[in-house]
């Protein structure tokens, strides 16, 4: 009997997630594809794995067996997958990554022009996901690794079975019409008087700046809500609100905006986050290390003196 790595992956996300159309969102695979391959692996093994209740499936006695092996054995494989690159010389390796668009724009191709000069044997994939979606990716395996984020004023929850290493801190600063304040700072509280155009209230972004409005005092106008950066600015660049910018998000400035420091500092942390195993990857070691050194050219480092804005 041969078992796919791939089926047993997907027998574990439907154990977990309690829907097909829930594992196939997870794995990036349609639902009619994932029952193909789950149905494929039934023959595989010979034994019933899944079964109908209702509208519903759910595993047999047998296919919650074999879950729980799934679940052994693609540790294994990532523990051997770490042996091998230990015991090699020069590092040879895949990862694939999770990032969003201002960190794939603001930090990926600096650290990945670090990582091909210091250890041209490791390839790195990078897949854009919502930064609500990175950490989950990782504990499900879709990704090696993923960048996280925590707000000053709102910490993420986290897991024991992620370990996370900080690369760069960044601070928020006002994205505004051009013209529209001519101050050389502002304070957050007087921007409420300004439409504001903000990410929806269930993504991290957009928790984040409520947050530090209400603490000031007041409930942001939400003129337009819109989830990409690159989207927001160009509605700021046309005099349709303010909003606010992350240190990475102004490599996606156009014309037309004023950026403006804050005068209550408002700081993310990014952390890279990977599966915490007993035995650590050199590759993912080293890709860490790449992107501190992107961050800390751009004075992002941890620590660092407050950068100069465009």
């Amino acid at each position: 009997m041969e078992l796919s790595l791939r089926r047993l992956q997907m027998l574990r996300e439907l154990h977990r997630r309690g829907t097909v159309t829930a594992a196939a969102q997870a794995l990036h695979y349609s639902p009619s594809g994932v029952s193909q391959q789950l149905a494929q692996l039934e023959r595989e093994v010979g034994v019933q794995l899944i079964e109908k209740t209702g509208r519903r499936v759910q595993l047999t006695a047998l296919g919650l067996l074999l879950s729980e092996h799934a679940e052994e054995i693609l540790a294994s494989v990532e523990r051997a997958t770490a042996a091998i690159e230990q015991a090699q010389s020069g590092i040879t390796a895949r990862l694939s990554v999770g990032v969003w668009a201002s960190v794939a724009s603001g930090l990926i191709p600096r650290a990945l022009s670090v990582l091909a000069v210091d250890h041209p044997g490791i390839e790195v994939s990078t897949t854009e996901l919502l930064p609500e979606e990175t950490a989950s990716a990782v504990r499900d395996g879709r990704m090696d690794v993923s960048f996280v984020i925590d707000y000053s004023s709102r910490t993420t929850d986290w897991e024991p079975t992620l370990h996370r290493s900080v690369v760069a801190v960044e601070r928020l600063h006002a994205a505004v019409p051009e013209g529209a304040i001519p101050d050389d700072t502002v304070s957050l509280s007087a921007l409420a008087e300004f439409p504001w155009i903000l990410a929806g209230a269930r993504s991290h972004f957009g928790r984040a700046v409520r947050a530090e409005c209400h603490a000031r005092g007041f409930e942001p106008r939400i003129a337009h809500t819109v989830e990409e950066q690159f989207t927001a600015l160009a509605m700021i660049a046309s005099g349709l609100g303010v909003s606010l910018v992350t240190d990475l998000g102004l490599t996606l400035l156009p014309p037309g905006v004023d950026v403006v420091p804050l005068e209550e500092p408002i700081l993310r942390t990014l952390s890279v986050a990977h599966r915490a195993t007993s035995t650590p990857r050199p590759s993912i070691d080293l890709f860490v290390e790449a992107v501190r050194t992107a961050a800390g050219e751009q004075g992002l480092a941890p620590g660092a003196p407050e950068r100069a804005l465009p």
